[in-house]
């Protein structure tokens, strides 16, 4: 029964989490769940295991727009009985008198529809469920606490039907026939993590199971129509989960890893703890993976599942603690699959972006809460290599070990990383902290020195500027530079292309595909090579090139590239029905068929980025019909941030050209 206490309320109102947590440590969280996809709605039961450290007449969990009933506690190993709560301001608040040092297990049945957090999709019309708690708060759809300081273990269980995959954090301990093709599954973890990690996906997957070298199974989902696309978008997994675990020096702090795919994700992925969710864009085939692969994702939520799970930044001050722990370990892990050349590239291309950003006026300090994402990401990333330099490889590999010996299942900030490091270097880092961290400028100058001193590459890359010494272009083109080097003579002066340098790599030849538009005549059958490259950006950009350049051979391109679709986003086959209604006499007869496959994308059932890239070509030939625009406004609700905003930007263009 619930009952409202006036006294109660205007204690409540003050009572913020802070104060909360000298009082109340949330142990342990199990949830009976029920999935309910046709409404969108989550219901269960759920206990909490509680310790309390100080006596108290009241403690609240987060709780968005949930209702509640059957509230009950528990009081040691007392019998069970009701406990009078109140429920506002999004929390449910729960009245009596708890004593110091006393255990007790609060109970109590919810349900909710969240318009945050757990999303509710159709997939080829099958249901599809998942959660993203990172930046929209668990508590939408799980009675928890929305702050990162408290960690809990959770354990979530459910009834499903048996076609349907569910997934959560930690070891699926319990799968149990029950009557009618239905199963309960159930999760456990043996460690205690911040909310915002707590997750689930509900769907329709197969998966494989590996190993790494130390035992922790490693699991892969994938849809079960996408069987070809398991090995080339979990390439180098077990190898790059060895390698992290080398490296780092601290054994992975889980009982085993999940990867799994879902649909219109909100970014490329998330390191929910043991269960990372990714966008479904990443499951490529072996032409996919050369451009647009899900390596470095990959390897970046792996390593949060040590900076950021296993130790979790106190504040968003101290995020780049997170994401530039786990931009720069990626990075080391690529390094070991792709090589130098490759990790130093990719650092002189975040100093180049860095540099940029700070000549927009838009540079920050790294302890700036408000930062950017390349703030976060990749100059804490440069911090952290520039640190290496600074004190050496075993002190800095020894001061990370210790970090997550000492701060394990616990929080951080910046300064229990430094005095690590300061500890085992001996000297104080205060300039360096000053200098790369505090400023807002970053070290342009600096970093590009370290990268100079490091690798001959990036002196061979710097050495090769055709805007400053032209004299030497064609020469570089013609023998032995690296094939950096040679995209950006290809880059900045496209006319020195030869018929020889299209006996390059796959990589210079998509820098010919991007950048020569204009094809000579002599290049023209080296050109059309370009699309049996195993690369959809080069067969994109050569069609479209071929296409515009020879407009008396267009059907032969158009015959030859008709059944590439390309990525998940049909970049090739897109471009293939615009081009195809723009050439009047092949396949007359077909024209309406294609127009309304290109309106077809628009609508709902597919993801975010193939509905963006058919607006935007339906725009381009301004054949935005009525309903092209139906759908376009039902993206202005979508659950997706990137595409509202895109619809909604379209939609006011729309409207102008209409005034």
């Amino acid at each position: 029964m619930k009952k409202f206490f006036v006294a109660f309320c205007v204690f409540i109102t003050t009572l913020t989490f802070a104060q909360q947590t000298e009082y109340v440590d949330f142990k342990r969280a199990n949830g009976m769940l029920s999935i309910v996809p046709d409404s969108s709605m989550v219901k269960g039961t759920i206990w909490y295991n509680l310790d309390i450290t100080k006596s108290t007449d009241s403690i609240f969990l987060d709780a968005v727009n949930m209702t509640f009933e059957n509230v009950e506690i528990r009081v040691g190993d007392s019998n069970v009985k009701e406990l009078d709560y109140s429920y506002e301001d999004n929390k449910i608040y729960f009245k009596y008198l708890f004593e110091k040092s006393q255990s007790y297990t609060v109970y109590f049945d919810y349900s909710v529809k969240p318009k945050k957090a757990l999303y509710f999709l159709k997939r080829e019309n099958e249901p599809q469920v998942w959660t993203q708690g990172q930046g929209k708060y668990t508590s939408h759809w799980f009675p928890s606490i929305d702050d990162v300081n408290d960690k809990i273990i959770f354990n979530l269980s459910t009834v499903k039907e048996s076609e349907y995959s569910f997934i959560a954090n930690g070891l699926n301990t319990v799968n149990s026939p029950l009557q009618d093709s239905l199963v309960k599954v159930s999760y456990q973890m043996q460690k205690p993590i911040s909310s915002y990690l707590l997750a689930l996906v509900y769907g329709k997957y197969n998966k494989i199971t590996k190993t790494s070298q130390s035992g922790i199974p490693l699991e892969y989902y994938y849809y079960p129509e996408d069987s070809l696309k398991v090995e080339p978008t979990y390439r180098y997994s077990e190898q790059m989960f060895n390698f992290l675990e080398e490296e780092i020096g601290f054994p992975y702090p889980w009982q085993n890893y999940k990867q799994v795919p879902v649909h219109d994700f909100l970014y490329a992925g998330m390191e929910n703890t043991s269960l990372t969710i990714f966008s479904d864009a990443f499951m490529v085939d072996g032409i996919g993976f050369n451009d647009k692969n899900y390596v470095n994702v990959n390897a970046h939520e792996l390593a949060h599942q040590w900076f950021g799970d296993l130790v979790t930044a106190k504040s968003g001050e101290h995020h780049w603690l997170q994401e530039g722990f786990a931009t720069y370990y990626a990075l080391l892990a690529e390094r070991d699959i792709f090589g130098d050349n490759y990790f130093y590239y990719k650092l002189l291309e975040s100093v180049l972006e860095l540099s940029r950003q700070d000549l927009s006026g838009n540079g920050t300090s790294l302890l700036d809460p408000k930062s950017s994402s390349l703030t976060f990401y990749q100059r804490g990333a440069w911090v952290l290599h520039a640190l290496r330099d600074e004190v050496g490889d075993v002190v800095f590999k020894k001061a990370v070990k210790n970090y997550l010996d000492k701060y394990q299942f616990s929080n951080v900030e910046t300064s229990d990383f430094i005095a690590q490091v300061e500890k085992l270097h001996g000297q104080s880092l205060s300039h360096f902290v000053n200098y790369w961290i505090k400023n807002k400028a970053f070290p342009y100058d600096e970093a590009f020195t370290i990268l100079k001193r490091q690798s001959s590459f990036i002196n061979e890359y710097a050495m090769v500027d055709c805007e400053a010494k032209s004299s030497k272009c064609e020469e570089y083109l013609k023998y032995y530079v690296s094939d950096e080097a040679k995209v950006k003579v290809i880059s900045q002066v496209p006319a020195l292309v030869t018929t020889d340098v299209f006996k390059n790599s796959l990589k210079v030849r998509q820098a010919i595909s991007e950048h020569v538009t204009k094809i000579p005549k002599a290049l023209k059958e080296d050109y059309e090579s370009l699309l049996d490259d195993k690369s959809y950006v080069t067969i994109e950009n050569a069609l479209y090139n071929l296409w515009v350049n020879f407009p008396l051979e267009r059907s032969k391109y158009l015959s030859k590239t008709r059944r590439i679709i390309g990525f998940n986003d049909k970049n090739v086959r897109m471009l293939w029905i615009v081009l195809n209604l723009n050439t009047p006499y092949y396949e007359a007869d077909n024209k309406q068929e294609l127009f309304n496959e290109l309106i077809g994308y628009t609508d709902e059932k597919y993801n975010a980025d193939v509905r963006i890239k058919a607006f935007n070509y339906l725009d381009l030939i301004k054949s935005c019909n009525e309903e092209c625009q139906s759908n376009l406004e039902l993206a202005k609700s979508h659950h997706n941030w990137k595409l509202v905003k895109f619809a909604k930007e379209l939609s006011e263009k729309l409207e102008k050209k209409e005034d």
